[in-house]
């Protein structure tokens, strides 16, 4: 941070406040405390007839890469509503949420991902404005060297483990971080 959002101060001192247990931003002027936190991704795996609902990412990142419809959670809204708008807004596709399959940690830029089982309330769908191409994929020809991110990989080898656990997933890339540029 380069100012401070509440007095416009400059610069920022970057400390431990009293009584808390991390460095953060610290205003000297006005004291405030400029807590950040992580950011909240929402989406779906969406099935119809047994094949699960891909979209090609048409933006960066890892543009070109086949990926679960998801993305950041809007103010207002609850994360299933963000999970069926952004599922709306990725593949043009209508939903049903059945349940939260998986909550998986992305540690190194702060995001926490809530993907849901949903299923398409009709077959059809399309590629959006950050969408080059969507399809319906069996599970055995589901693209995985072309998988977008960890995040797809854990959540779908969670549900092809065992389709009827009712429970939720937790994971998150740790094993992976040696990976990331």
């Amino acid at each position: 941070m380069n100012f401070c959002n509440n007095c416009g101060h400059s610069p920022l001192e970057y400390k431990q406040p009293e009584g808390d247990n991390r460095v953060r931003y610290i205003c000297s002027n006005c004291e405030v405390v400029h807590y950040q936190n992580p950011k909240i991704v929402c989406g779906c795996l969406v099935f119809y007839e047994g094949k699960i609902l891909l979209g090609k990412r048409g933006i960066e990142p890892r543009m070109g890469k086949w990926n679960f419809p998801a993305g950041f959670m809007e103010n207002h809204e609850t994360v299933k509503e963000g999970a069926a708008r952004e599922v709306w807004e990725e593949v043009r596709a209508k939903v049903e949420i059945e349940r939260l399959h998986t909550v998986y940690n992305i540690l190194h830029v702060n995001q926490v991902y809530f993907l849901f089982l949903a299923k398409l309330t009709e077959p059809i769908f399309g590629a959006a404005e950050e969408t080059s191409d969507v399809r319906l994929f069996a599970m055995d020809e589901i693209p995985w060297d072309d998988l977008a991110f960890h995040s797809n990989v854990f959540a779908l080898e969670q549900y092809i483990k065992d389709p009827s656990y009712k429970g939720v997933h937790h994971g998150d890339n740790r094993a992976y971080m040696n990976d990331i540029k």
